[in-house]
């Protein structure tokens, strides 16, 4: 990103040239006044500052993605969010600000899987920003792939006044409570991004649930910033890598449902951290190993996680530990059945939540940037608040 990402210091201007045999290109030119080629047959000059006719609000955003899961980070737009704690302000924005998800999440502006952060401010001192997180159906009470790419967003967006090296500590407070990300930083350039979560613990294990169309199954339930079920796909007859994704969003779905009214949620800190937010279909791999293990999770609306889920690593860290399967210090590779992508996760130490034993979960991964949009809607849009298909 630029020195200044937010403002454009310098006239942007596009020429559009076609040669005699009709090919055209676009050519950038920076400057007052654009400049021609000599051999082209005619041009086109494009203010690309100027917005399009629109009404309402001009919302701005960076758009990133780690492992293949986007993330849709909000600029500008929004009006202010009130509330005296951020899980106040999921509260508000649930209730007064929804329209302006769907806006952004929905298409025609994104898709069924688009994942959004909108950047509030934290009631916490130490924390260097606060994140609300949106997604299909609603907003999550934490997302380890948005931490990931916030951290280094903060770094390079300047968030974080003073970056240092060889990591940048970031205190991203989510919902779910202050995350500490640290950002490999060197010669003012941002790389991988490490993460230790708020604590970690398993819910229930082996809790048998029944399932339409498949029987009682036993799942374990686990907490990670969210809670989510855990069952391996060969129950279901499926790989987590080869089976088509509509096969496993089914399965996925339908273990979620039976859960949500079969097993009574509750979370020592706050009752808005009490539902379940999906379920993770693995590959029946937890017995530590030096070899990846595959995930995939499927949450909110039937919404595919493209990325190993980093509040799902952290989730399956503290089951797995809480089963005796990983060590403190172990670190396991963790692989989205999606894409091939991989987080690392260990438990680096152990603490509580209130009556549960759990532990602290570092996740490690990579994002990146992939654009910088500028959103506008018209009146006379039938569609312009966003839609579906299912």
């Amino acid at each position: 990103p630029p020195a200044e990402p937010l403002s454009l210091r310098t006239r942007t201007s596009w020429v559009l040239e076609c040669d005699q045999h009709g090919v055209a290109k676009l050519q950038k030119r920076i400057g007052e006044t654009p400049q021609c080629l000599i051999h082209s047959s005619y041009m086109v000059v494009m203010d690309v500052k100027r917005l399009p006719p629109h009404e309402g609000p001009v919302l701005s955003v960076v758009d990133m993605h780690t492992g293949g899961e986007p993330l849709r980070i909000i600029l500008s737009g929004y009006p202010e969010v009130v509330g005296d704690t951020v899980l106040a302000k999921r509260r508000f924005v649930k209730e007064n600000l929804d329209h302006l998800r769907k806006v952004l999440m929905f298409e025609p502006r994104g898709h069924y899987d688009m994942y959004g952060a909108l950047i509030v401010q934290s009631e916490i001192s130490e924390a260097d920003l606060g994140v609300l997180f949106m997604h299909n159906e609603g907003y999550s009470t934490m997302c380890g792939h948005a931490v990931i790419a916030l951290g280094r967003f903060a770094v390079d967006y300047g968030l974080v006044k003073e970056p240092k090296s060889p990591e940048t500590q970031v205190n991203i407070h989510c919902p779910c409570g202050l995350v500490k990300a640290f950002v490999e930083y060197s010669h003012g350039k941002t790389g991988g991004v490490r993460f230790h979560s708020v604590p970690a613990f398993a819910f229930a294990t082996d809790v048998m649930v029944s399932v339409p169309g498949h029987g009682e199954v036993a799942v374990d339930v686990s907490y990670g910033g969210a809670f989510y079920a855990f069952v391996s796909a060969e129950k279901f007859g499926l790989d987590v890598r080869t089976s088509r994704t509509r096969d496993l969003v089914d399965a996925a779905t339908a273990v979620t449902n039976a859960v949500k009214s079969q097993v009574k949620l509750h979370h020592p800190s706050s009752s808005d951290l009490a539902f379940l937010y999906g379920t993770i279909l693995t590959d029946g791999k937890d017995g530590f190993s030096e070899e990846p293990t595959a995930n995939v999770c499927v949450f909110a609306d039937a919404q595919v996680d493209r990325s190993p889920t980093g509040s799902g690593v952290t989730a399956r860290i503290a089951l797995q530990y809480h089963k005796g399967l990983v060590q403190l210090g172990q670190s396991r590779t963790f692989q989205s059945g999606a894409t091939g992508s991989t987080f690392t996760g260990t438990a680096v130490q152990e603490t509580s939540c209130g009556e549960f034993r759990a532990v602290v979960v570092e996740v490690a991964g990579h994002a990146h940037y992939t654009g910088v949009s500028t959103f506008v809607q018209e009146s006379d849009d039938n569609l312009k608040n966003g839609f579906l298909l299912k």
